[in-house]
């Protein structure tokens, strides 16, 4: 069984060498693991969505929740998937340098981006339209 698991952290390092550390991580462990995802960072805050087979999700959630580089792990959106969203990546990464305000205004009452301030529906909406509209960096 499949499953889409979405979720916000804040950074407890905010340089780009902790941040590049994150994603690697990532990808190595969820290419032997079946899990594929997009990572969005920006302003010390990441919002991930990962999809996989039910127990390596749940069991990688688990691992993000006890990982000391993330800070204040909070669940947005746990659904059970016929297809994946995110099938051809292992680890996906929205740059949000490229981030139009306007496209956050859509989703949220302020223009900065804040997925703890909006609904885990809105949260994959905007990750989703991000991903349209930003450019994909590292999508192995």
């Amino acid at each position: 069984m499949l499953v889409r698991l979405l979720y916000v952290s804040r950074a407890v390092e905010k340089d780009a060498k902790a941040i590049e550390s994150i994603l690697e991580a990532s990808r190595s462990h969820n290419l032997g693991n079946g899990i594929t995802g997009v990572l969005c960072y920006g302003g010390g805050v990441f919002l991930q969505a990962i999809e996989g087979g039910r127990s390596a999700v749940n069991a990688l959630y688990n691992h993000i929740v006890a990982d000391p580089r993330h800070a204040g792990v909070e669940l947005l959106h746990y659904e059970e998937i016929s297809e994946r969203r995110f099938g051809g990546w292992t680890m996906g990464q929205v740059n949000l340098s490229k981030l139009n305000t306007s496209i956050v205004l859509k989703y949220s009452e302020r223009p900065e981006f804040d997925p703890y301030a909006v609904s885990g529906k809105v949260s994959l909406a905007l990750l989703e339209e991000l991903m349209a509209t930003a450019s994909i960096i590292g999508r192995a």
